[in-house]
């Protein structure tokens, strides 16, 4: 054996990941030839790159078979493996599958169960994880099925003609699986690290099926896309599920946490049965939208105005006089509008009783946080015009909220969210009632 072999096989032997896996070798220099990407040239820098890649990944190839076999022509009669000729294979190219032909190294030793050894920069470049990347990547983008060619990138005409895996039916069956490990990641990630301060839960419809989403609010300021689940109808059973869920999962239900709710009875029994101290906030811009759906188009804008003037008040107990006041002189003329301002009125003003910073305050008065996200949702799925099931549309509203939760930026005045705990704490203890022990009661 020779001494340049000896050095190539003691270094390729350590070039393996911590799980013993072994990596592709990767040659010093590679020589391209020119004339075989000479018709690329016209077709841009993209297909001369692919077509020089293509050559680089085969001299990739043939150094893992001589790691493994030695140089061709020089015989070794400890070699661990021999070369065994080659046969069509494939590999991922952006969203697509090229084929190649692949060099097959089989093993010595008899023993050896499956004498078929990996090539490793084979296994490597043939991997599909970037093919249900690509799909997800371009469905959530707008594409359908069967236009998912325009969004992959001009890598030639050949390259173009002999590629695979583009078929309508091949991308919706990784979309379906890319959006499946998307659902199953969401609803299995471990929540015991969250320290939440803030939480939110509303729903989105896909056609006949409503999925109910949280969104929590970390003391850092970061949203947390939590868990979807399905039904259809936000009712107390579905969201207590959600919620439920939550906890088992690790979240931490006994820190008081603040509630941002649209209003919905459902939602509020749900929070309130699972999170051992809740702070309920009703969403003012639902408020107003409520009341200004019971009152003719002239009295709108008026009354509007007023009640956003309220809830920007200095205190909770002026915001409250003026809107009773409202309430009182709209009882006569549109009684359901009145009843409509005075449902819920504390808890629309709790954020205000609760002197949270007006820049956190802007993010929390109303429900946008969520419903940004499930916009999100909305907007991916805009082209779907058949939902099977609703096991589509828990895949759907998943892939939503992952992709919302990489556009996500720390809320506006995170820096006061620390402040907001303290006061969550204050409110508690404000409204859990004192303990009396019976030696309390001797000694009285």
């Amino acid at each position: 054996m020779s001494k340049d072999y000896q050095k190539k096989t003691a270094w390729t032997s350590r070039t393996a990941d911590p799980a013993g896996k072994p990596v592709p070798v990767i040659p010093d220099v590679v020589s391209v030839a020119m004339d075989e990407i000479a018709a690329d040239v016209r077709e841009g820098l993209l297909a001369i790159a692919v077509g020089a890649g293509l050559q680089v990944m085969a001299a990739m190839m043939a150094a893992d078979v001589d790691a493994l076999c030695g140089p061709r022509g020089r015989h070794d009669p400890d070699r661990g493996a021999t070369r065994h000729g080659s046969e069509a294979g494939s590999v991922t190219l952006g969203g697509r599958r090229v084929p190649v032909r692949r060099p097959r190294v089989r093993a010595v030793d008899e023993a050896v169960a499956s004498k078929e050894m990996p090539i490793a920069s084979y296994e490597a470049f043939s991997g599909t994880e970037v093919l249900g990347r690509k799909a997800l990547e371009q469905m959530l983008a707008g594409l359908s099925t069967r236009r998912y060619h325009v969004g992959l990138e001009p890598v030639g005409e050949q390259i173009t003609a002999e590629s695979t895996s583009t078929s309508k039916s091949a991308i919706s069956r990784r979309f379906v699986k890319a959006t499946e490990a998307a659902l199953s990641d969401l609803m299995s990630a471990d929540l015991s690290g969250l320290d939440l301060v803030a939480f939110m839960v509303d729903g989105v419809h896909f056609a006949g099926h409503v999925c109910v989403v949280a969104l929590g609010i970390t003391i850092d300021g970061t949203k947390v896309p939590l868990a979807v689940e399905e039904g259809s109808t936000e009712n107390a059973t579905l969201v207590t599920s959600l919620i439920v869920g939550l906890r088992e999962r690790g979240l931490d239900v006994t820190k008081p946490v603040l509630a941002v709710l649209d209003g919905s009875k459902a939602l509020a029994r749900a929070v309130n049965d699972v999170f051992d101290h809740p702070v309920l906030a009703r969403c003012q811009l639902h408020k107003i939208r409520n009341v200004r759906d019971r009152l003719p188009e002239k009295l709108r804008t008026v009354v509007e105005r007023r009640m956003r003037a309220a809830y920007h008040a200095e205190t909770a107990l002026t915001a409250q006089a003026e809107l009773e006041a409202l309430a009182a002189e709209l009882d006569k003329t549109h009684p359901g509008a009145a009843a409509s301002l005075r449902e819920g009125l504390p808890e629309t003003l709790t954020v205000l009783r609760l002197g949270i910073a007006p820049t956190l305050a802007r993010t929390l008065r109303s429900t946008n946080a969520i419903e940004s996200m499930i916009e999100i949702c909305r907007e991916h799925a805009k082209n779907v015009k058949n939902w099977k099931d609703g096991q589509m549309a828990l895949r759907w509203a998943a892939a939503g909220m992952i992709e919302a939760g990489k556009q996500f930026r720390r809320v506006n005045g995170h820096l006061h969210l620390p402040a907001l705990r303290a006061a969550l704490e204050a409110e508690v203890r404000k409204t859990v009632a004192p303990v009396v022990h019976d030696e309390d009661i001797n000694a009285a």
